[in-house]
Parts: C-alpha cells; structure tokens; sequence
C-alpha cells in the first residue's frame, strides 16, 4: 500500500523507519503497487481511453414499465403508468419517463435482452458466468490496472447511497447482502476488488491524510523524504523505479483521490440539475428493513460518477436498490412505488446523459442502465410483478453505441424475445470491446490467455456495438 505518516517522533539512528513512513507494495490504496502503476503507464495501446458507469438497478425493475409499454396487451399484462411517445415515430416508454423520452437520440434501448436470471443471483448477470467467475469491473480493472497512472484514482469504484450521505450505513438485507457479487473479483484476487467509499476498508483508510498541513505542504520536504527512503531500501530493490512516482505521490494525496468526491466543487447550476431528493423517501414505498433508511440520492450518486469518471476511474458501479415490486406488503400494492422511483431514474439518468454530451464525453463514457432481472408479464393478485428473466431492462448510451435505437422487441405479452435475444454474455463482450483493442490486447504477454480469450470471443450485442 501506500501510506504516508508523519515520522519525525520514529526516526531512528539508521534513518527514516520506512514501514512508518511510506509503504509501497501489497495492497493498500487499491493496490497501487510500482509495477501495475508503470505498467498501466507504458502499456496503454490496448487501453482505449474510455469509462463505464454501470446503474445497476437491485431488485428487478420491470421491463414493462420502463421502455416497453406493451399498452395493447390486455390490463392485467400492459403497463400500470401508461404510456408517453418519445421522440422516435411509433416509439413510447412508460409514462414516469419523460426527460428520457425527450432524448432518445442519445441513447438505445434493447427489448429483447434477458438476464435469463430469475432470482436475486446478480454475480450471473454482471459476470456473464465468466470462467473467472469475476464481475465485468474485476475484469477491466485486471487489464487496466488497479488504479490511474496520472490521477491514482482507483480504477474500479462502487457508489452505494452512502457515499453522498454517510451516514446511512446499511445493514443486512436481500439487497445490499448481494453487492459483493456486484463487484467479486472472483479467482482474479482480491487486488480487484471494487473500492467502496462508503465502506471502512483498509483502502478508504490508506487515502486519509496523515501528515499535518504545515509539514506536507512543503514539496520539496516531501520529496526529499522520499529520495531518503529510496535510499534506505534501495538495496532491496523494492522501490525499484519510485522516482517517477515522486510526483505523483505528491499528487495524489494532496489533490486527486479527495478531490473527486467533494460535489462542493460543482456549480449551482449542475447540483440542481442532478438534484433527485425532492422525489420521494424510501421509508414510505419500502418495508426491507434497514433499505428503508436510502434516500432518493440517485441523482448525486450519478454526478459523482461523472467526477469519477473524468478523473480517471474506468469503471463505476452505481447501486440503486428497492426495485423487487412484488407488492407483498414488504413494496405496497398495485406498484405504487414504482411511480416516484423511476421518476428520480428518469431525472438522474437524463441529468447524466445531458452532462455527458455538454462536457463532450459522449465518446469517452459508456452508460449502462439495467438490473438482475425482469417483472412478469403478469400482474399478480397484489397488482405486483414477481421475478422474470426472460426479459430485462437495458439501456446503453455513449462510447461508441450506435444511439437512437430500439433494437430487438418481445412478443405481444412482452414476455419472451421476438428473432434474436442478447443476454449477459453479450453484455459482457460490449463492455469489454469497449475497453479494449483485441488485436493489440493479443500481442499482450503478461496477461493470462484464458483472459485474452475472453475478450476476444464474448460476443456483442450487434447494432448497437462500434
């Protein structure tokens, strides 16, 4: 890890203490270790300057209600919110969607994908099954590195509610028990795990300033403790290399990690434009015990995975939970949460794509929006909607998806495919293409050819992949 103290009151005859002072190695600071650092830096050819922020929407949201309406099905199987044209002919989403409808041109969405996942299994759906049984983030973040080379910003981050209002702290349920699947690194090591600013680890601790202002300010101090304990260890061929690193850990501790998580930073302008807290409180649509306690904060979980993003961060996952409308008592009946909630997706998810394209990202970050599964087509007794796979919500927008699309269509009852169906594998192999420049990635020798093989043969979801 990294981690910088103040050492003056451990100094000792034979110099700095180099474990008190700074270690570089094992696993701290999402693993910033030299190698991977350096790495990241000299082998960018198959690295596409690219990012992806992965809304994952826990609990199942209903395909019906989302983007497509199906309002000539019979009662019991069409949308509960009706319908709302969107900007392409002969198109309509459900209507709690109108700032999305309004801006079809800059995303697509598939009908006809499925999570083939009927339960809450979510390691299935984000890993496509994969041989390393790794989420699609461990996956980018073993090839990419786990951090930024110039920013240090680790390079695989989850974003629950907390992380805008700390304290929160969910507890244990259904939910928020299955975020390490959301984010398992599988037979890759733990180095790949996502780093979770809301979470205690030993990561978030090793990004926490321990040198007083007044001594870390100085530069030239820093530096030259630093050439000190190159010295000290420079026999153990340890620090292999940290000179080009000086700068950077100056840096990073001082500016980059901290810096993109204070939305203070933001104007008015853009806070207000991401602003979701008006549109509900969750103890009111939702009886899963310590769930009760989110906040309709999507739209700030969002912004910051825009900062993230532009400050080097290659994959973010953001988790919204509350989604399993079973309308049992544990969401109230007839589905009359689903109202608020896909408003403040709706607000959030238009929010993100419209900053995207203001800042010119639009060719740099892939936005996913989807979930583990499917509502059935229909309604239960309670006028709720229980699991299904066979169908799914997923919306792709920006980094080379060809936008403005429906692609694919279910049958009448929107329960099943129509022609051909995508499922996570494809998924997977869309986002990895994303990344990566397979014909570069080939000539890549210090990657594992299982790995490789992965990239190159996950298949892509057709029309909408560059």
């Amino acid at each position: 890890m990294l981690s910088i103290t103040d050492n003056l009151p451990l100094a000792k005859c034979g110099g700095f203490s180099r474990r008190e002072f700074i270690r570089i190695g094992g696993a701290g600071l999402g693993s910033l270790t030299l190698p991977s650092l350096i790495s990241a830096q000299e082998q960018t050819g198959f690295i596409k300057d690219r990012a992806v922020v992965l809304l994952f929407l826990q609990g199942g949201p209903s395909h019906i209600e989302f983007f497509d309406p199906k309002m000539s099905a019979p009662p019991e199987i069409r949308s509960i919110t009706g319908e709302i044209q969107t900007t392409s002919p002969g198109i309509t989403f459900g209507s709690t969607f109108p700032k999305l409808a309004s801006m079809t041109d800059k995303f697509t969405v598939v009908r006809s994908y499925q999570s083939r996942n009927s339960g809450h299994t979510y390691q299935d759906v984000v890993s496509a099954r994969n041989p390393f049984k790794a989420a699609m983030s461990s996956i980018y973040s073993r090839i990419a590195g786990t951090n930024h080379p110039g920013t240090g910003i680790p390079s695989n981050i989850l974003l629950k509610p907390e992380a805008i209002k700390p304290e929160l702290r969910l507890g244990n349920n259904f939910e928020t028990n299955a975020l390490p699947g959301l984010t398992s690194p599988g037979s890759l090591g733990r180095n790949y795990t996502a780093f979770d600013p809301a979470g205690g680890s030993e990561l978030k601790n090793n990004l926490e300033l321990k040198i007083p202002a007044s001594r870390f300010t100085d530069r030239r101090l820093l530096l030259n403790r630093l050439d000190q304990i190159k010295r000290f260890v420079d026999t153990s061929g340890m620090l292999d290399g940290a000179t080009r690193f000086q700068q950077q850990a100056f840096d990073v501790i001082a500016q980059g990690v901290a810096d993109a998580f204070d939305l203070e930073q933001e104007s008015p302008r853009t806070l207000d434009m991401y602003n979701t807290t008006g549109h509900f409180e969750m103890k009111d649509l939702n009886r899963y015990g310590d769930l009760r306690r989110t906040s309709n904060l999507l739209g700030h979980q969002m912004l910051l995975a825009r900062r993230l993003v532009e400050r080097g961060c290659g994959f973010v996952t953001v988790s919204d939970c509350g989604w399993d409308h079973h309308a049992n008592g544990n969401s109230p009946k007839n589905m009359t949460a689903f109202p608020a909630m896909s408003r403040q997706v709706d607000h959030a998810v238009a929010a993100f794509i419209e900053d995207i394209y203001e800042r010119r990202l639009q060719d740099k970050v892939l936005l996913i929006v989807t979930g583990e599964m499917g509502r059935t087509p229909r309604l239960n007794r309670n006028g709720g909607r229980d699991h299904w796979g066979n169908l799914t919500t997923l919306l792709l927008s920006g980094a080379g998806i060809h936008s403005g699309q429906v692609v694919g269509q279910s049958d009448r009852l929107a329960g099943e495919p129509l022609g051909m169906a995508y499922n996570p594998t494809h998924l997977l192999g869309t986002v990895l293409r994303t990344f990566f420049d397979v014909g570069e990635l080939r000539l890549q020798s210090q990657f594992p050819a299982d790995l490789i093989r992965l990239v190159e043969e996950s298949p892509l979801i057709g029309p909408v992949a560059s």
